[in-house]
């Protein structure tokens, strides 16, 4: 094995875990997550987190170990990866990590700039300004305050466009002078092999339906709500498809009406993750569809 460390990224319902588990099995290695929905221990159904049989097969780390009560970070998954990192290595094990949350790469490769947390009050001003005023105005607004971080982010991706507003806005800083000052990446000097899974999008598309039809069969109506009446300010209140089952428990919609527009809620999520994918990590090796069956034969010969 030419590689310290194995990671695979990509959207929502691409094949991540199967992907991550046949690996795993071939090489004799633990699978460390990366997906910031899947540590919270009481919505496993919604948030696809692998099942007991699957972690039984290889060890599994940072799978359900949070409540959905807690805001978890990735300054404090930073933390927890490494702890993992240095039990996989104890163990012998190479670690294979996998999950679609680009931030969660960006600790493990790049480093995290330790930003404070961002007032309530600071984000809700940045949303409602960015709601006020449009996308374009907003963005001439964040490139007076950054300039350098507004040349790296597109005007259509408002969710960076509003993180880099609100780190200034919060702290007088600069998005790019935090980001200067990053911490080290938890997998710095190590030999990494680095996927990105691709599937053709119209494939996606059905896996992303197929599964959360499959997720209502086995109870994600009640998942949801056990968990009724969560802080909507909480990281967990933004696993997909808990504000269209709530509506569904409220009466509001129907069934068919909270499948459909989770499953698109889903589909815009895994555009994002994707777009996201694109900016940061270009050199990362995409797999297509038809490729996933090469994935182990490649990371074996240490061709990537």
């Amino acid at each position: 094995m030419k590689f310290d460390a194995v990671l695979i990224a990509g959207p929502t319902a691409s094949g991540k875990s199967a992907a991550a588990l046949s690996l795993a099995e071939e090489i004799g290695g633990v699978i460390v997550n990366a997906d910031s929905m899947q540590v919270y221990r009481e919505l496993r159904i919604l948030t696809a987190r692998p099942s007991d049989a699957d972690m039984a097969r290889v060890p599994h780390a940072l799978y359900g170990h949070m409540s959905v009560q807690e805001r978890y970070s990735a300054g404090r998954y930073q933390r927890d990866v490494s702890d993992a990192l240095n039990v996989a290595r104890e163990a012998g094990c190479i670690p294979i990590f996998t999950g679609g949350t680009g931030l969660y790469f960006g600790a493990l490769t790049e480093g995290l700039a330790e930003i404070p947390p961002i007032p309530s009050d600071v984000r809700e001003a940045a949303r409602e300004k960015f709601v006020r005023d449009g996308a374009d105005t907003f963005y001439e607004a964040l490139a007076l305050r950054d300039a350098k971080s507004a040349a790296q982010i597109l005007p259509t991706d408002t969710q960076r466009l509003l993180r880099a507003y609100e780190v200034f806005e919060a702290t007088g800083r600069t998005l790019s002078d935090w980001q200067r000052d990053s911490t080290m990446p938890v997998l710095d000097g190590m030999r990494l092999a680095r996927f990105v899974l691709d599937p053709p999008r119209a494939l996606l598309h059905e896996r992303i339906a197929v599964r959360f039809a499959r997720m209502m069969e086995q109870g994600a109506p009640d998942e949801a709500q056990s968990i009724r009446g969560l802080n909507p300010s909480l990281p967990a209140a933004k696993i997909l498809g808990l504000r269209e089952l709530g509506a569904l428990a409220d009466g509001e919609i129907t069934e068919e009406q909270a499948v459909d527009r989770a499953v698109i809620a889903t589909r815009q999520y895994a555009k994002r993750q994707l777009t996201w994918f694109r900016n940061r990590m270009a050199d990362w090796h995409w797999i297509k569809e038809a490729e996933l069956g090469n994935i182990i034969a490649e990371i074996s010969a240490g061709t990537q």
